[in-house]
């Protein structure tokens, strides 16, 4: 588990406290989007709102360029918490972190959960915003650029495009603890159709995917990996889904990846095709 702070235990435990007493003014708390590490794609509205922080929650996945350019100029930097998230890994656990938001807000602080990537795509934003506003704090979102984009933009392609996809699943290789997974030779039988399949958290079952998209897809279809899309840590491979899990392993690529799936990467050879030709 992460380290978790006397302090910020303490003000955890506040939450459950029926003495607490609730500030003048209407308790507030922001998920901020931070997008996937480029301090220059964090957007001016998440920037502002990170300013306004008295207390500010960091994922484990937002890179420190992104905090220090948060930061940079504040006269009375907010008190920064660490609550790290990721995927077969140690964590703090979700229940914490939204006790530590609700009695932060609650004890008057202008909380921000600053979050990797989107806050309402994959973030656990929804759980967040439903157990603040029960408490009547008042919920804002502030979007982010999701690491599945960065991780087709970094390949060089979209995720849609007329020739080769008309539409796009997202969609998490992470299912709750004990709850079945997606079905994934449906969600290959969708793919298909022409639908660019962006896989998050998939790298810990990569070989049930793989097998899954195989009973609906052929093994020609092509697939990259991304890891750390978005970083200067970017690492990638391409391949075609029957040798995905062998590609990946020959790469040495880990998590925190993504995993596209899709005729739309046909577009990253047409790319180098013109790309050799201008040169």
């Amino acid at each position: 588990m992460s380290a978790v702070s006397p302090t910020a235990r303490r003000a955890a435990g506040r939450a459950t406290d029926p003495a607490i007493r609730k500030p003048a003014r209407t308790p507030w708390c922001a998920l901020v989007g931070a997008g996937p590490g480029d301090p220059e794609l964090l957007t001016l509205k998440a920037l502002r709102t990170v300013r306004r922080a008295s207390v500010l929650l960091v994922d484990d996945l937002v890179s420190d360029a992104v905090v220090a350019l948060a930061l940079r100029g504040r006269r009375k930097p907010p008190r920064v918490v660490q609550v790290g998230k990721r995927g077969g890994c140690s964590s703090t656990p979700q229940a914490f972190i939204e006790r530590l938001m609700l009695s932060e807000a609650l004890a008057g602080e202008r909380v921000v959960r600053l979050k990797g990537g989107d806050p309402f795509i994959f973030g656990r934003g929804g759980e967040e915003a439903e157990a603040l506003r029960a408490q009547g704090v008042t919920v804002e979102v502030v979007n982010g650029i999701t690491s599945g984009l960065a991780a087709t933009t970094a390949l060089g392609v979209p995720w849609t495009h007329r020739d080769h996809a008309h539409g796009v699943m997202l969609v998490t290789g992470h299912a709750r603890d004990g709850a079945p997974g997606p079905d994934w030779s449906v969600l290959g039988a969708a793919a298909a159709q022409g639908l660019t399949l962006v896989i998050y958290m998939g790298m810990a079952r990569l070989a049930a995917v793989q097998a899954g998209l195989l009973r609906a897809l052929p093994g020609q279809t092509p697939a990259a990996v991304v890891q750390h899309a978005g970083t200067p840590q970017e690492r990638a491979c391409d391949c075609t889904l029957a040798s995905l899990t062998e590609a990946v392993q020959a790469h040495g690529l880990g998590s925190p990846a993504i995993v596209i799936i899709g005729q739309v990467l046909q577009a990253r050879a047409a790319l180098a095709i013109a790309e050799r030709r201008v040169a």
